[in-house]
C-alpha cells in the first residue's frame, strides 16, 4: 500500500504542499473521465479539507460532529458529536454562527494511531482514537473568550504543533482588544504543553496595546532543526511579528528568524462604519498569511534554494530562504481584498506554485497571458524559480475562489463559490480547464487526491458566508474518480 496517497493534515504532509506526489491515475489526459462515485450526506457545510489514512476519510462538518467514513463506498465508520465528546460547549467565537453547536473547523491530523483537531472556540485542542473516535486527551490552548483553533497542526516526532487564532475581532470598539497569537508544541501522546510563544509582546491584559497576530499555518522543516540568524531590520519592531513568516526553534519554541512582509492590516468589524472616529484609517486590503508556507527545493538564480513559499491575502506571493528568511522573490498573483487574495493554502510540485485569488473585493483582474480582464476569482500557476506568473485562469461561474488549490500529476483543482459550487480540474502546464462538477453549493474548502479520487466537501452558509447572498448551505462530501 505504499503507493497509496495519504492526505495527513491540511497540507497533505509535512511539507504542506498540498501536493498528491504518489497520484498516477489522474492526469490531464484522464481528467475528463472523472465521474461521481459517491456522496456522503452529513448534518451541514464541510469546508475542511478531509484527511485520509489506510482507506479512511476523516472529517469535520459545520453540524458539530466529526466524521470517519470509508474511501471506497463513503460507508460511516463512526461519528462523534464534539459537544458531547469533549463536554465543551460553543463559546460562539465564530462569527454569526450558532453558539449551540461546539465545531471543528480544519482537518483533523493524522498522528499515529490518533486524530488531533482543534475546536472553532472554546480555543481546545482534541486527540481521539483514530479507529473508533474515542477521546484520549483535550488541552485549553487559550482561555480569551473569543479564542479558538482555526489552523490543522503538525504531528513530528510524537509532538503536535498548533497556533491560536480569535474572533476577537467582531466585538465593539470599546471592548477590542487583547488577545495575542500564539503558537504551542504538545505532547501528542498526553497532550501537555511543552513550551508557547507568542507573536506580538505582552499587554498585560490591556486593551490599547498590542492585540491580534492569529496563526493560521505551519509547516514542518524536518531535515533539521538549523537555521542561521539574520541581520535585523532597524524598521520593524522585534517582537511584533503579525503579518510575518516566522521560523521556530523545534525544541524550545524560541524565534530563529521572521520577515515581516507588510500590509497595513488594522481591522475589525466596528470599524467597516469607516466614518468612527475611533478607528483607524481603512478598511485595507487584508495581509494575513491564511495558510503556511509550503516547503520545496528549486534552483534560483542559478543556485540551489530551500524555500518556504506563501500567498498572502494582499494576492501576493513571497518565496524565503528557509534557512535565513530572506526574500528570493515575490509577485502579484492577483488582486487582493478584505478576505483575500490567496486564501487558505496553495500548492506546489516545486516546478510551480499554485493558488487560488479569491479577488473578494471583485477587482479588476487581468488574466495571463491573455491580458483579459474578469472581476471574479480564479487561480494562478507562478514559476517556482521565479516571479513569473506563467498563467491565470477566471471562474467561469463569475464567483469567487476562497478554497485552497491541491495539485495532483499535472492537475490542478480548484472550487468555485458559486451558488451552484462547481469544481474544477485544470491542466497544470497551461491552466485550460478539463472538467468540471456542479456540487450543489458553494464550495469553500479544499479536495484532498488518492487512488484515481478526489474527495471535496460543499456548502458554506456559516460565519462570513452568511453575510455574502452568493454563497449556499450543502452537506456533503463528494467522491470523484477516473471512471
Amino acid at each position: 500500500m505504499d503507493d497509496v496517497q495519504d492526505w495527513l493534515n491540511h497540507g497533505g504532509n509535512l511539507l504542506n504542499r498540498r501536493f498528491a506526489d504518489k497520484e498516477t491515475k489522474i492526469s490531464p489526459g484522464t481528467a475528463s473521465r472523472l465521474r461521481l462515485k459517491w456522496k456522503f450526506n452529513a448534518g451541514r457545510d464541510i469546508s475542511a479539507t478531509p484527511a485520509i489514512f489506510d482507506g479512511t476519510l476523516c472529517f469535520p462538518s459545520w453540524d458539530g460532529y466529526i466524521y470517519a467514513v470509508k474511501a471506497s463506498n463513503g460507508g460511516l465508520l463512526w461519528k462523534k458529536n464534539l459537544q458531547h465528546l469533549t463536554g465543551l460547549n460553543s463559546t460562539g467565537a465564530i462569527f454569526d454562527f450558532d453558539p449551540n453547536i461546539t465545531v471543528s473547523r480544519s482537518t483533523p491530523v493524522i498522528a499515529h494511531d490518533m486524530l488531533v483537531f482543534g475546536l472553532g472556540g472554546p480555543a481546545y485542542v482534541v486527540a481521539v482514537k483514530r479507529s473508533n473516535g474515542r477521546l484520549v486527551w483535550l488541552t485549553q490552548l487559550d482561555k480569551h473568550s473569543k479564542a479558538l483553533i482555526t489552523m490543522s497542526g503538525i504531528y513530528y516526532k510524537g509532538h503536535f504543533y498548533v497556533g491560536t487564532s480569535s474572533n476577537e475581532e467582531t466585538v465593539s470598539i470599546e471592548q477590542c482588544c487583547i488577545f495575542r497569537g500564539s503558537f504551542v508544541k504538545l505532547n501528542a501522546r498526553t497532550g501537555k504543553i511543552l513550551w508557547r510563544t507568542y507573536m506580538l509582546p505582552d499587554n498585560f491584559g490591556q486593551r490599547g496595546e498590542y492585540a491580534g497576530a492569529a496563526i493560521w499555518g505551519n509547516c514542518q522543516e524536518r531535515q533539521n532543526n538549523r537555521t542561521d540568524m539574520p541581520s535585523t531590520d532597524e524598521c520593524v519592531e522585534p517582537e511584533n511579528h503579525s503579518d510575518s513568516i516566522i521560523a521556530l526553534d523545534l525544541d524550545t519554541g524560541k524565534i530563529k528568524w521572521f520577515n515581516q512582509l507588510g500590509g497595513y492590516d488594522v481591522w475589525f468589524f466596528a470599524c467597516n462604519n469607516v466614518s468612527n472616529p475611533k478607528c483607524p484609517p481603512g478598511p485595507n486590503l487584508g495581509a494575513d498569511f491564511a495558510a503556511a508556507p509550503m516547503m520545496l527545493t528549486t534552483y534560483v538564480d542559478g543556485i540551489k534554494r530551500d524555500l518556504a513559499v506563501a500567498v498572502q491575502k494582499s494576492g501576493y506571493a513571497w518565496a524565503l530562504d528557509r534557512d535565513n528568511g530572506k526574500l528570493m522573490w515575490s509577485t502579484e498573483a492577483g488582486p487582493g481584498g478584505l478576505t483575500g487574495g490567496g486564501t487558505w493554502g496553495a500548492a506546489t510540485d516545486e516546478k510551480r506554485v499554485y493558488t487560488n485569488i479569491a479577488n473578494s473585493d471583485r477587482k479588476n483582474f487581468t488574466l495571463q497571458p491573455s491580458t483579459k480582464v474578469t472581476t471574479a476569482g480564479g487561480w494562478v500557476a507562478m514559476d517556482s524559480k521565479s516571479d513569473r506568473v506563467l498563467w491565470s485562469t477566471a471562474d467561469p461561474s463569475n464567483g469567487t475562489a476562497n478554497g485552497p488549490v491541491t495539485v495532483a500529476n499535472g492537475v490542478v483543482i480548484g472550487g468555485s463559490t458559486f451558488r451552484q459550487g462547481p469544481i474544477y480540474a485544470m491542466n497544470a502546464m497551461t491552466g485550460e480547464i478539463l472538467w468540471s462538477y456542479k456540487t450543489g453549493a458553494t464550495i469553500y474548502g479544499g479536495a484532498s487526491v488518492s487512488n484515481g479520487c478526489i474527495y471535496l466537501g460543499h456548502g458554506y452558509k456559516v460565519s462570513v458566508g452568511l453575510s455574502d447572498p452568493g454563497f449556499t448551505a450543502g452537506n456533503s462530501l463528494f467522491a470523484f474518480c477516473v471512471a
